[in-house]
């Protein structure tokens, strides 16, 4: 039986606009199991920004229940989602976030060092990571010294680092040409295969979202489509 990693029921977000109310999210209903590849998606104003930012522990409901990996994170305060963050989340964003002046190998290893671990064993951590996504030959690099897809993959070996439950991608292909998008989307292809890790990109491209396994649309706050890909393969010949 499959275990259920986020649970969201009736989400809703509200914001005020000078005196104005603004309901960025209205009643979303969202369920994502251990091992899924989903893709949120929709165009400027749908929601999914706001959805994310829910699902990643960065904010809070106005209304409704999100319960992450069996923690109730719609009731929790900012240092309990910090926390929830740390250990449970691991994000990949458009523009990498990486420290200008750490190697890869220490940018990577950071997380780790926030998180309690020794330098020796962060560093040997982050290591193993950057030669999972093919960087082996690039842990003394800087970020300046390495091209954008490559930081990008740096940016996913440091999502990876503190063993996520999940790994939120937020438009991760958005700096990156077609080709180096595709490497991308192939190396979260191969992790979410071969690891089994949960992975939730949102994207407002749709040949993005046609990669994964599942997509949910989202129009004016709601979800108004969710539906399996049922011409997903994986095929291991294709790897980052």
């Amino acid at each position: 039986m499959a275990t259920v990693v986020l649970q969201a029921h009736q989400l809703t977000k509200t914001y005020m606009m000078g005196n104005n109310e603004v309901s960025a999210l209205k009643g979303v209903d969202l369920t994502i199991e251990q091992g899924e590849f989903v893709a949120i998606t929709g165009s400027s104003g749908s929601g999914k920004s706001t959805l994310m930012h829910l699902l990643g522990c960065l904010d809070v409901p106005t209304t409704g229940s999100y319960i992450l990996d069996g923690v109730d994170a719609s009731t929790a305060t900012r240092d309990e989602l910090a926390r929830i963050r740390n250990k449970k989340i691991g994000f990949v964003f458009q523009k990498f976030h990486l420290l200008p002046d750490l190697t890869a190998l220490d940018n990577v290893a950071l997380p780790c060092l926030y998180a309690g671990y020794g330098e020796d064993e962060a560093r040997k951590k982050a290591a193993k990571l950057l030669d999972l996504v093919g960087l082996s030959n690039r842990m003394d690099h800087y970020p300046f010294q390495l091209s954008g897809g490559q930081q990008q993959r740096v940016a996913i070996a440091r999502s990876l680092v503190n063993d996520p439950r999940i790994i939120l991608a937020d438009e991760p292909t958005g700096n990156l040409d077609t080709a180096t998008s595709n490497i991308i989307l192939a190396l979260f292809r191969q992790l979410n295969h071969d690891q089994h890790i949960t992975i939730i990109i949102v994207t407002h491209e749709p040949d993005i979202a046609a990669q994964t396994k599942r997509v949910v649309e989202l129009i004016d706050g709601k979800i108004i489509k969710d539906t399996i890909n049922k011409e997903y393969t994986f095929n291991p010949e294709t790897k980052a």
